[in-house]
């Protein structure tokens, strides 16, 4: 027995040698990329033991669960709904009658309808907007629905509605309550206005549910305005004590923020981390920097893209809903730029949805549902330039997974100066030794440069695309700093940030090919890419003139 295990342990040590000269010897009469074949061996070892290779450390800040859930709904509501739906304005005054406020059809239930129609599972009303009138009957003020006597004789109460009608239909639900509050005689004393603020905080946090999904806060006030200290710190504290889960939007987060404008867009450069300690609610001066985050930024609060299907925030019988286009183009420029899309849609005096807004909402999801419920890519080869190990190869980002399954790149330890290699002088057996040794001696290494591709089925297939989709792997970091993608060699697009999700239209109607490669030219650490969709986007191709040559569009 002793002799078989020396035999055995002796075979083993052989096989260890042998490898890396195999691999050479692979890549020598193959042509293939030695990296190519080095993943190949290292898939074949791992697969031989059974043990998988441990995923790579986390490159910080790290998203939290709510923020990764929140990520993943793509488009929220806004309900901009009020005294200001009555008085054709956009901030009240805090002087109107509560009982302009009389909604005759109100029906949250047809809200919720519209939203789920929509695949929209999150809704945030404005629970109290500038003009400081109270869509719930609070304890703290008689400026609420209980003073609108012409609706339910004072007994109405739109916040309880909002939320079992939410909830009914499985949609979460969030609220907006204004620091700004032009009618209570309270604001611009600091202790008092914050006592009266926490207190209604604390009533719709305990009385509407626990299951409140995102609270909005912002620093919005006329310039006008009485001077006010609010003690956001504070709010966010008690925000947290009463409901744990939920994300707290605002200029600064704590965990989601604004995203600078009003317009729906993010920059074409947008990292989910940020320092917060850079940021003020109210602070105008900051926009770009929220706009595109920080590479280095020490916390992940990712942007939320805030814009209204009309023009106004409010209902107003004079607008009318954007056109399908502009609201497909703002998708790409938010949801597409790794960005929530919080997209604003008021009810009417009524208190419903409106039928024209009701429409193109259905059109907008009709037409998102065309474009990315089928992937061309499903069905293609797929190739790396190496991998770590059998279980983070390429055929992960065509798995459906989008999140915690992903293909990652060997680590810089393996990463070879190949084109070094190509170029040493010498005879066979040198050149060969030389290439070995520059295997599994990481001391030359080189700029990363890592590259996917995915490979028509066939060699008389052509891939017919003009929207390419690439999402990382954020549950481990947001890393990927810039990357381009090319047809059959040719660059068709590029950009930096990827984040949880980005899409490039391609600036032609159409592109065919065989072979498209996203090459990560820079990176934080190992760029870990979880899905990768090639689409058809009809609307954009109609839009695009039919002679117009191709060239890169980053949207």
């Amino acid at each position: 027995m002793a002799d078989k295990l020396a035999h055995l342990g002796y075979a083993i040590g052989v096989y260890k040698k042998l490898v890396p000269a195999i691999i050479i010897i692979i890549s020598l009469l193959s042509g293939s990329s030695i990296m190519s074949v080095v993943a190949w061996g290292s898939s074949l070892e791992g697969s031989r033991v059974g043990i998988q290779t441990t995923p790579p450390l986390p490159v910080l800040p790290l998203p939290s669960y709510s923020q990764l859930k929140w990520q993943q709904r793509e488009i929220i509501m806004f309900l901009h709904f009020g005294v200001n739906t009555y008085t054709d304005s956009e901030w009240g005054t805090g002087q109107e009658d509560p009982n302009i406020f009389n909604p005759t059809g109100f029906n949250a239930n047809q809200w919720a309808a519209t939203a789920e129609a929509s695949g929209i599972s999150l809704m945030i009303l404005t629970a109290k907007h500038h003009d400081g009138f109270c869509l719930w009957p609070s304890k703290y003020t008689e400026h609420s629905v209980k003073s609108s006597l012409a609706w339910r004789g004072g007994a109405g109460d739109v916040v309880k509605d909002f939320v079992a009608a939410a909830t009914s239909r499985g949609i979460d639900a969030g609220l907006y309550l204004s620091p700004w509050d032009r009618n209570d005689k309270r604001y611009g004393r600091d202790l008092d206005y914050n006592e009266y603020y926490l207190a209604q905080l604390q009533e719709l946090l305990t009385q509407y549910g626990g299951g409140m999904r995102e609270i909005w806060f912002d620093g919005a006030k006329g310039a006008n305005a009485t001077n006010m200290t609010y003690y956001f710190d504070d709010w966010f504290g008690m925000v947290k004590a009463l409901q744990s889960s939920i994300n707290v939007f605002s200029d600064a987060g704590p965990d989601v923020r604004w995203v600078g404008n009003e317009n729906g867009f993010a920059g074409s450069t947008c990292w989910a981390t940020i320092n917060r300690t850079s940021l003020s609610i109210g602070n105008t001066s900051n926009l770009q920097y929220l706009n595109a985050g920080d590479p280095r930024g020490t916390d992940y609060i990712p942007a939320e893209c805030d814009v209204s299907i009309r023009s106004g925030w409010f209902w107003h019988k004079s607008e009318s809903p954007k056109k399908l286009t502009e609201l497909l183009n703002i998708y790409y420029l938010s949801v597409g730029r790794n960005c929530v899309l919080l997209l604003n849609v008021p009810p009417n005096k009524t208190g419903l949805i409106s039928p024209a807004d009701v429409r193109t909402l259905m059109q907008f999801r009709s037409a998102i549902d065309t474009i990315f419920s089928f992937n061309l890519a499903a069905g293609c080869l797929v190739r790396a330039s190496s991998q770590r190990g059998h279980n983070f190869g390429p055929e992960n980002v065509l798995d459906g997974d989008h999140l915690w399954t992903y293909w990652a790149p060997a680590s810089s330890k393996d990463i070879v100066d190949e084109e070094g290699i190509n170029n040493n002088g010498g005879g066979g057996g040198g050149k060969d030794q030389d290439r070995l040794r520059r295997v599994v001696n990481p001391s030359r290494r080189r700029p990363r440069n890592d590259w996917i591709e995915i490979r028509a089925s066939t060699d008389d297939r052509l891939i017919r695309f003009n929207v390419v989709r690439i999402q990382e792997a954020v549950g481990l970091g947001q890393r990927i700093k810039r990357h381009r993608v090319y047809v059959d060699g040719k660059l068709v697009a590029k950009g930096t940030t990827v984040g949880y999700k980005r899409l490039h239209r391609i600036s032609s109607r159409m592109v065919q090919g065989s072979v498209v490669r996203i090459r990560v030219l820079d990176s934080r650490d190992l760029p870990l890419i979880s899905s990768i969709g090639l689409h058809f986007d009809p609307f954009w191709a109609a839009a695009r003139p039919k002679n117009q040559s191709l060239h890169t569009h980053d949207p």
